[in-house]
């Protein structure tokens, strides 16, 4: 029986020159594999329960897994490559013309991989965060080694290489906080009831469940605008993703309001003045 074992692992399956591929060789690469599958999904549970605890933020746990991920699965396929008897190091000396001509080929993929290390263990973003991007806003889905994927408001699914997150201007709505401060604008005719103006475009702001009682919703007089006198509504809320939304409530109720409280809405006017041109006689 052990003979017959013994036998069947030492069975070659693959023979070319000095190297030979045994049956003994593939049960090594999938017990590597395995037991990487095993710490991964220990390490997971350990920040499952961290977080439930409260001694780690979902975002960071998100990253660190994702940094443990790449890190194993690259330990075990070295050590699959090792088990079949190839020499890492005489594989990469080898191979040395070949990799400085990959190298060239491919400077902006390992840039995006190199741009992924950062973000994830810098968490600058991470998943779950609301960022700007070249003036689209969306909802990291998830932070890959070499792409993001975010949810834009139209629900469209965009890729965007890491390097540039790294280089370009990111805003970062939930880097801090979750709560973020929005405005909406709005002008009044002269000689509109300013005080009245006002508590009309905070009650508006506190009727609405998204805008947040603390810090309250206050209003700023802006400006006197050529044909209007110009308001600005600020107000905290959670919502970021849809914020948008939210605004256009708001603009419904401002409007609703102001006709209820006959505050009129101007749009810009001109008047023209025609000098009679003189007719010849």
């Amino acid at each position: 029986m052990i003979s017959d074992l013994r036998n069947f692992l030492e069975l070659v399956l693959f023979e070319s020159g000095a190297f030979t591929i045994r049956v003994f060789n593939l049960f090594n690469i999938l017990l590597i594999f395995i037991l990487a599958w095993l710490v991964l999904w220990l390490i997971n549970k350990f920040f499952k329960r961290k977080r439930k605890q409260g001694r780690i933020d979902q975002g960071k746990a998100y990253a660190l897994m994702q940094i443990s991920t790449y890190l194993i699965y690259v330990v075990a396929i070295l050590l699959s490559v090792d088990s079949l008897g190839v020499k890492i190091t005489v594989l990469l000396a080898g191979s040395t013309a070949l990799l400085v001509g990959l190298g060239l080929g491919l400077q902006d993929f390992f840039r995006d991989l190199v741009a992924g290390f950062i973000i994830l263990s810098e968490r600058t973003v991470t998943a779950g965060d609301i960022v700007e991007v070249g003036g689209i806003v969306g909802q990291v889905k998830e932070v890959g080694l070499r792409t993001t994927s975010l949810i834009t408001r139209e629900e469209i699914i965009l890729i965007v290489p890491n390097t540039r997150l790294t280089t370009d201007n990111v805003v970062n709505w939930s880097q801090n906080n979750r709560v973020t401060r929005f405005r909406v604008d709005v002008g009044v005719a002269y000689g509109s009831d300013t005080e009245l103006v006002k508590k009309i475009l905070v009650q508006c702001a506190k009727g609405h469940s998204d805008v947040m009682a603390v810090p309250e919703p206050y209003v700023f007089f802006q400006d006197f605008g050529n044909s209007s006198l110009d308001f600005a509504l600020l107000f905290f809320s959670e919502n970021l993703f849809r914020i948008e939304r939210t605004k256009s409530d708001l603009r419904f109720a401002i409007d609703k309001a102001f006709r209820e409280n006959n505050i009129t809405i101007p749009f810009p006017q001109r008047d023209l003045w025609v000098r009679q041109i003189p007719t010849d006689k």
